[in-house]
């Protein structure tokens, strides 16, 4: 069931949870929509509220965008930070309306992003630690000019991060990924990542390895 009356468009999986439920939010990728990701939501533990969204942007002929990635003469990919960091806004805002509108445990939240989403993912959880407990970040890296400012300073004690990433991904190199380990250590943030032989997706080994992160944490 797609439904709109929130920020952002979002499919919901009801939680087998009556109350304090806790949730996971999935961003996709560019270029992609709601029901992308929402097809690991039979896969996952009953008691999550499930809720995908759809990226503000809509693209030419179909999909959607959190921010608009470009190219310069050389080929050179650049993102749009301004529209990253209001689509790290709205995803915070939407973060809020989720535990208002749905039987949601507000310390009970996981942003779980893919490419797009998962810079996204890690955005909003490293300027909003206080909104955020888990995150999921697959085929992501950190984009640091997106974060809020003066983020280094947050409590980063309840988080955990989950990366993974493909070492033949043509999308985003792995090397962008490998920054990622040093960057969170630096804030002491409870950190696993692991890489797998495919490019920009996720094998079933990818995904029981999450999966298995999610029920022991």
């Amino acid at each position: 069931m797609t439904t709109q009356n929130l920020s952002l468009t979002h499919v919901i999986k009801p939680s087998s949870l009556t109350e304090k439920a806790p949730v996971i939010i999935m961003l996709h990728g560019y270029g992609s929509n709601e029901d992308d990701l929402f097809s690991f939501a039979t896969e996952l533990p009953n008691e999550y509220l499930i809720v995908s969204a759809r990226a503000p942007l809509p693209l030419q002929p179909y999909g959607n965008a959190w921010y608009e990635i470009n190219f310069d003469a050389n080929q050179n990919k650049f993102t749009n930070d301004e529209q990253a960091i209001a689509s790290r806004e709205l995803i915070a805002k939407f973060i809020d309306e989720v535990v208002e509108s749905y039987p949601a445990d507000a310390n009970q939240i996981t942003l779980l992003g893919f490419s797009q989403g998962a810079i996204l993912s890690y955005a909003v959880a490293l300027s909003y630690p206080e909104k955020v407990n888990k995150v999921v970040a697959l085929s992501g890296y950190i984009h640091e000019t997106i974060f809020k400012e003066g983020y280094e300073n947050n409590d980063f004690s309840s988080l955990k991060i989950y990366g993974s990433h493909g070492s033949v991904d043509q999308v985003i190199p792995i090397e962008w990924a490998k920054k990622n380990k040093p960057f969170i250590g630096n804030l002491n943030i409870d950190y696993t990542f692991s890489e797998f032989p495919i490019g920009h997706g996720v094998n079933p080994q990818n995904f029981m390895e999450f999966k298995n992160w999610l029920e022991k944490n």
